[in-house]
C-alpha cells in the first residue's frame, strides 16, 4: 500500500494505490482501497502529524 498526503490550502490530499477487490473481514463488502489501521502521515497540523485510517469498498 502507498499512500501521498499532502495539505494544499485548506484541503487534506489523500493519494492512494487501488487494489484488486478483496472481501472485507465481516464480508459483507469488497475492499478496493485501505491503510489496515491508524498511519502516521508526513503531513504536519499544528506541529503535529497527521494520522489516517482509511478504508475504500464496493458493495458486491
Amino acid at each position: 500500500m502507498s499512500m501521498k498526503v499532502e495539505i494544499k490550502g485548506d484541503k487534506l490530499c489523500i493519494e492512494i494505490d487501488l487494489q484488486k477487490p478483496t472481501p472485507s473481514a465481516s464480508g459483507k463488502t469488497l475492499v478496493v482501497a485501505s491503510t489496515r489501521g491508524n498511519v502516521s502521515t508526513e503531513a504536519i497540523i499544528d506541529g503535529k502529524p497527521v494520522t489516517i485510517g482509511l478504508n475504500a469498498y464496493i458493495y458486491p
